[in-house]
């Protein structure tokens, strides 16, 4: 089983040819909400590559909450830890443009009130195989809930996202590090991905940082180096690509596979991803990503 710790939020999604900038007024051509937040972006990516997974956060007592809670079940993801709290669900305004390049807004809502794992939660991560981490959590409970895992000897995987800097317990209980390169260089100050990950490595036991179109870059500090290509594709929204990226990845780890075939993995459900429109909707199956691996 794979636990996500995490956010979920309502994604309210325009379309437009070209992003506004700062004080400016654009015509969009299509709006939808669609389920997401990174926590339950990547246990939906995890379930759909094949895993059980649990999931642990909060929703508020609206509508977008019950949605949310509906869209996990769904996916056959175990929502006993995924709490109710009064209130607003936590939401993101995104705005897709036509080369599907994205900026996003996010309010916490319920996921600020997430201030450290429960007693269920704790119980859920050491029964995990790996433990899925991002940053739109209050930053205590995630340090909390990644030492939780470290103790059980649970693999943690941390996006790190929005970039933020990170305090050393964090980084010591981190197993596997999974950056974009943007926030690759927020959190090291380097100017390269290379220079980047070998910062990483002085603070974590593996790195992997997403390129985007020009693939990733794995490193471990045994000094394995890897560089992936993406599989090439016509991006329509890349929403939630780095989020299929982790939870494919970690679904890989956990059963075994070496590095170099996991991200193969992980690169082909990033790549079918973003064909496709949505965060949770655009995900691929485990299906699918065995019938396109290269």
């Amino acid at each position: 089983m794979i636990s996500v710790f995490g956010s979920a939020n309502m994604d309210l999604v325009a379309y437009v040819s070209q992003a506004p900038k700062r004080g400016e007024t654009v015509t969009g051509h299509r709006f939808r909400t669609v389920p997401g937040g990174k926590g339950a972006n990547q246990a939906i990516a995890a379930a759909r590559a094949g895993a059980q997974v649990a999931f642990l956060g909060a929703v508020g007592d609206d509508g977008f909450g019950a949605e949310m809670r509906a869209t996990l079940v769904e996916a056959g993801i175990d929502v006993r830890g995924l709490r109710q709290v009064p209130g607003p669900s936590g939401i993101a305004h995104i705005v897709v443009d036509d080369a599907g390049g994205n900026s996003i807004i996010v309010v916490p809502g319920a996921n600020g009130t997430v201030t450290g794992p429960s007693g269920e939660d704790l119980a859920a991560i050491a029964r995990s195989e790996a433990l899925l981490l991002q940053l739109e959590l209050p930053l205590e409970a995630v340090v909390a809930a990644a030492q939780a895992a470290q103790v059980s000897g649970v693999p943690v995987f941390l996006t790190p996202a929005p970039a933020r800097p990170l305090p050393d317990e964090l980084f010591d209980a981190v197993t596997t590090i999974v950056p974009n390169e943007h926030e690759a260089a927020a959190i090291t100050g380097a100017t390269t991905p290379e220079a980047a990950l070998d910062a990483l490595l002085e603070r974590v036991q593996e790195a992997v940082i997403t390129l985007g179109s020009e693939g990733a870059l794995y490193g471990s500090r045994s000094g394995e180096r890897l560089r992936v290509p993406a599989v090439k594709v016509d991006a329509v929204d890349t929403t939630a690509a780095g989020d299929t990226f982790v939870g494919a990845l970690a679904v890989a780890r956990s059963e075994g596979q070496g590095m170099a075939d996991a991200l193969a993995f992980a690169s082909t459900a990033a790549a079918l991803s973003v064909q496709r429109e949505g965060a949770s909707t655009s995900m691929p199956t485990r299906h699918e990503i065995e019938n396109t691996l290269p």
